[in-house]
């Protein structure tokens, strides 16, 4: 196991919802008192709903400096942004919109573009002008918050996609076989220069992928999961109990 990785493991979905936002808001500060700002990708899809729900309900008493946070996306559905399945839509609902932004700081994914490898190159260049890069000139995120499906996806980097292979673009836009349709990303070498990740993994259906990615170097070849090793950051997986069942980590 890689030294900079850290599991966390909560009895329940509940439970570990508090810890993350906690972990979430901590990361937030930091980088806030190192650098005068933060930048911070969300995840789309269900399991960080709660999490946002929590940070909105607590923003108030928690003094978050969120008006020094840039906000970007890890993926996006190729949906326009005030679509019910648009990610950027989910977090403006139940997240954004119950926090002291700066509307200026917030970069939605352009998949809503009729060319989405245009959007793509546009938003990698956003990146590049926003966050600082690292001694290999990557863009190196403060925060990336990630879930990760019952297949071993993060992000929209699915089983079999060209974009798992990706090594120099940082924002790819494609087609998804499984879903019949293209969505926009972060790619693996954007994911592993981040200050810290956070994957969010819950639910016993997700537990034997999590056994495969901590354990099977030949996991890489099938699960995308297993490619994110940060290179000089904090890589935290956030576990609940059903998640972890099959793991060493397993209460």
């Amino acid at each position: 196991m890689s030294t900079n990785r850290r599991v966390v493991v909560e009895p329940s979905a509940e439970q570990l919802i508090s810890v993350v936002a906690t972990m979430v808001e901590s990361v937030i500060c930091e980088a806030v008192a190192r650098s005068g700002t933060c930048s911070l990708a969300l995840s789309g899809g269900t399991t960080p709903r709660g999490v946002y729900q929590h940070i909105a309900q607590t923003a108030v008493q928690a003094q978050t400096p969120w008006s020094a946070v840039s906000i970007f996306w890890g993926d996006e559905r190729d949906v326009p942004h005030d679509n019910v399945e648009s990610n950027y839509h989910m977090a403006t609902r139940l997240l954004l919109d119950h926090l002291p932004l700066d509307p200026h700081r917030i970069y939605p994914m352009p998949a809503d573009r009729e060319d989405l490898d245009d959007g793509a190159a546009e938003y990698e260049e956003t990146i590049r002008q926003v966050v600082p890069a690292n001694d290999d000139g990557v863009p190196a995120f403060d925060l990336i918050l990630l879930g990760m499906g019952a297949d071993g996806h993060m992000a929209s980097l699915f089983p079999g996609s060209s974009a798992v292979e990706e090594t120099q673009r940082l924002v790819v836009a494609p087609f998804v076989p499984v879903l019949g349709r293209r969505r926009m990303t972060f790619t693996v070498p954007l994911l592993n220069a981040a200050r810290c990740a956070i994957v969010l993994v819950t639910g016993e259906d997700k537990a034997q992928v999590m056994h495969e990615v901590f354990t099977d170097p030949a996991a890489k070849a099938t699960r995308p999961a297993a490619r994110i090793q940060l290179t000089d950051g904090t890589l935290i997986y956030a576990l609940d109990a059903a998640a972890a069942r099959q793991t060493a980590y397993a209460h």
